[in-house]
């Protein structure tokens, strides 16, 4: 490949410091080895990649009455591209970019294992950015376990947590809060809904937010108060099973056995069938990249990947537990970077 194009979201940030969005108008940055990155984008956001990239580049700025045509031919034949192939973010680039790359003559091919090779294994600065993520969701949830009681609904309480998280944050939260409970909880990622918390339900928590671009991401499941006596059985289960995931994780270790490690337990307690997820992801200016924590990725684990560590059991119509802990693997282990407590709590 010649060079790469980037669009904006997280590998433009972590490749230039700038946080742009994508919208309705183009923004490229092409990069060449040895060459500054050549950025196209709207005339009124050329200062503001001027000023802002941490590397030296050059604008090729378009209005909106012209169209971004011309100023994506030029970048092309400035970084000569014209006739070359690039690599691309199969995940984020649009067919909009797509199209205007290809009639600037240039060819586009996937190149994720390029971005995702980069930004695989983190540095101190970046898991210190997201223990300081995790330390302040952690003490939003703290602060928020008192709004959880009956009568309550799934939505108010969703829309309350998310402005706790975004006051607490500094940036943005890192997705929309999932706040579920009873029998929505069968639900891995279910939406909140109109529907009152009643004494008996399991609730889950899953939330997290961006600090310094980096996020966080936990997931704990609370009662109010007693639940049935199978879905008590079940949360003692994905507990042993996050403990066994979480205790599989070391330098050299496959990511896959880190799933093997959880789904055992799960499976063991005759609960295989309703694991119905990869027991992880990983995560840093994304809150799902590489490594995946599942069966057949046989990546070896290595000293400054970070991932979650989060198995669930579901039960249609009457309910679901999941744990999820955030880890860092160490030269000579892994540091778990949550901390909030996964006894089962009763509100």
């Amino acid at each position: 490949m010649a060079g790469l194009a980037v669009v904006p979201g997280p590998n433009l940030r972590y490749l230039t410091g700038l946080a742009m969005h994508p919208s309705e108008r183009l923004a490229l940055a092409l990069f060449v080895a040895g060459k500054s990155p050549a950025f196209v984008v709207p005339a009124f956001e050329a200062e503001r990649v001027g000023q802002g990239a941490a590397v030296p580049a050059d604008v090729f700025a378009y209005t909106d009455e012209e169209g971004p045509r011309a100023a994506v031919g030029q970048a092309c034949r400035h970084l000569g591209l014209t006739g070359e192939r690039v690599g691309a973010e199969s995940l984020h680039m649009r067919l909009m970019e797509l199209q205007w790359l290809r009639e600037a003559g240039v060819e586009v091919a996937a190149a994720d294992d390029i971005f995702a090779g980069a930004r695989l294994r983190k540095d101190a600065a970046e898991i210190a950015a997201m223990r300081e993520a995790i330390a302040r969701t952690e003490r939003v949830l703290r602060a928020f376990l008192p709004e959880i009681r009956p009568g309550r609904t799934e939505r108010e309480l969703a829309a309350r947590l998310r402005a706790m998280l975004l006051d607490t944050s500094g940036e943005d939260v890192a997705f929309s809060p999932i706040l579920v409970a009873g029998p929505n909880t069968a639900l891995p990622h279910g939406t909140s809904s109109e529907r009152p918390l009643q004494t008996g339900d399991l609730v889950i928590l899953d939330c997290g937010i961006y600090y310094a671009g980096y996020v966080s991401d936990i997931t704990r499941t609370f009662a109010v108060g007693a639940v049935e006596p199978e879905l008590r059985r079940v949360y003692d289960v994905v507990l042993e099973a996050n403990r066994a995931g979480r205790e599989a994780c070391r330098p050299g270790v496959a990511a896959q056995e880190v799933d093997r490690a959880a789904r055992g337990v799960i499976r063991a307690a005759g609960y295989g069938d309703a694991f119905t997820h990869r027991t992880g992801h990983g995560i840093g200016l994304e809150v799902h990249e590489p490594p995946y924590v599942v069966e057949g990725n046989a990546l070896p684990l290595a000293p400054g990947m970070t991932f979650t560590v989060e198995p669930g059991i579901y039960l249609p119509g009457r309910g679901g537990v999941r744990i999820e802990d955030d880890v860092a693997i160490t030269a000579d282990g892994a540091e778990v970077l949550t901390s909030f407590p996964r006894e089962l709590m009763v509100l």
